[in-house]
């Protein structure tokens, strides 16, 4: 189904993508995750981190986000709580994953 882009949820800060996942995933599929991502669509995300990411949209806390590229690689965008940087990973650690909530 098509869907019609939205306007961003919130800035992204600087986008840093680690040096594993810019060799692994297409531009492309970078480009087209971080647009879902500051439009408030997370991905792969379950329900429950769902409602997560939009408490944290109003409290100011960590945004995660889960994508999988066309080649099937699941990868990670993570947006700091003060919105300065967003990070696209291919791993997380259980840590990170912990430290969404806010």
């Amino acid at each position: 189904m098509l869907q019609l882009e939205s306007a961003p949820k919130f800035p992204p800060g600087r986008v840093v993508i680690t040096d594993h996942a810019a060799n692994e995933i297409s531009p492309e599929d970078i480009v087209l995750a971080l647009r879902r991502h500051v439009q408030g669509d997370w991905g792969d995300l379950e329900a429950p981190n769902r409602r997560e990411n939009e408490r944290a949209l109003l409290l100011g806390c960590r945004l995660l986000s889960a994508y999988s590229s066309r080649t099937g690689l699941r990868f990670w965008i993570i947006t700091e709580p003060d919105r300065s940087r967003t990070n696209v990973e291919l791993h997380i650690s259980a840590l990170m994953l912990s430290l969404q909530k806010c």
